[in-house]
């Protein structure tokens, strides 16, 4: 299966991750078991939190990049658990620990003696499980250089599944955001006819705020006047604002038909689009458009939310 979760809106080929996802894997590499998960949420940015073994030389900096190189956006964590085979022979007897830990049994057992003190006998296996006593063949000391390998290619597996898992979500979230753009295209269009039929009322509105200019005692120059008349015409169009949700709406769409992670500039043009609605709903003048304008900043806030999981 692909990365990418991919969609057709005519012979467009779309692709949108989420940010949220989740997989889990494990294998068996010589003498180890070995458990990885990975999962992510939300997130401004891309945070990766890392739990590794840390004997494992660069196994924490190899994941790290790995992950850079797979995901864009989103609360990364991923955890790798290595332990031992319960068959496994793994360890031997180090002469130099068990020497050292028999002369301290010695010590203890002639000053508790001097005291007047009793030990309890030690059995064979409460000496072994002294620090150092047995000494493990395949700990840190050894060349963890193929474990290494084996961790990085499962992870690279894990991280597909993973990514898959991502898209899957995406797919619905390409659904929900292509239908409100289309909501917001239609609210758009209902503006513009909107703001078509008031504009005897945007007229008689002007008139009378004409006739409050010339019904003063000082006439202003020129100038001024047209300055006022300038100012009340830009206050009552709203052309410029449909024009630019139009041209935000086309952005949209090319932004979920792109194929790359989008969540940051999603966010900003949902900033855009508010703004315009914004904008409509103070120059509105009629009871239809502001009742437009305001159904345009509920679907645009949707949006928002929606927006606010893509990568």
């Amino acid at each position: 299966m692909s990365e990418n979760a991919s969609k057709s809106s005519g012979n467009t080929k779309v692709s949108v991750h989420s940010m949220t996802g989740f997989a889990s894997g494990a294998l068996t590499f010589e003498s180890w078991d070995v458990s990885l998960d990975i999962r992510s949420v939300n997130g401004r940015g891309l945070d990766i939190r890392l739990r590794a073994p840390d004997w494992i030389t660069g196994l924490e900096a190899d994941l790290r990049k790995l992950v850079q190189s797979r995901v864009a956006r989103g609360s990364i964590s991923m955890s790798v658990k290595v332990s031992k085979l319960e068959n496994a022979a793994t360890s031997a007897v180090s002469e130099e620990a068990l020497g050292r830990s028999i002369q301290a049994l010695l010590a203890i057992e002639k000053a508790a003696g001097e005291s007047g003190l009793h030990l309890a006998p030690l059995a064979a296996s409460d000496i072994a499980s002294m620090r150092g006593v047995m000494d493990a063949r395949d700990d840190e000391n050894a060349d963890t250089t193929p474990l290494k390998k084996a961790i990085l290619d499962s992870c690279g597996a894990l991280l597909q599944e993973f990514n898959v898992s991502r898209a899957g979500e995406g797919s619905a979230l390409f659904s929900v955001l292509s239908g409100q753009i289309d909501q917001v295209e239609t609210l758009t269009e209902k503006a513009t006819v909107a703001a078509g039929s008031r504009q005897d009322s945007t007229r008689a509105n002007m008139e009378r705020n004409l006739a409050r200019i010339l019904d003063v005692k000082e006439m202003p120059d020129e100038t001024r006047l047209l300055q006022e008349l300038a100012i009340i015409a830009v206050k009552a169009d709203v052309t410029e604002e449909l024009d630019r949700l139009r041209a935000h709406v086309a952005s949209a769409r090319d932004l979920l038909s792109s194929g790359e992670p989008i969540g940051r500039k999603l966010d900003f043009l949902m900033q855009e689009f508010n703004r315009e609605a914004n904008t409509l709903c103070s120059k509105a003048q009629s009871t239809e458009l502001t009742a437009v304008g305001l159904e345009l900043k509920a679907v645009i806030d949707q949006m928002r939310e929606q927006g606010q999981n893509v990568e």
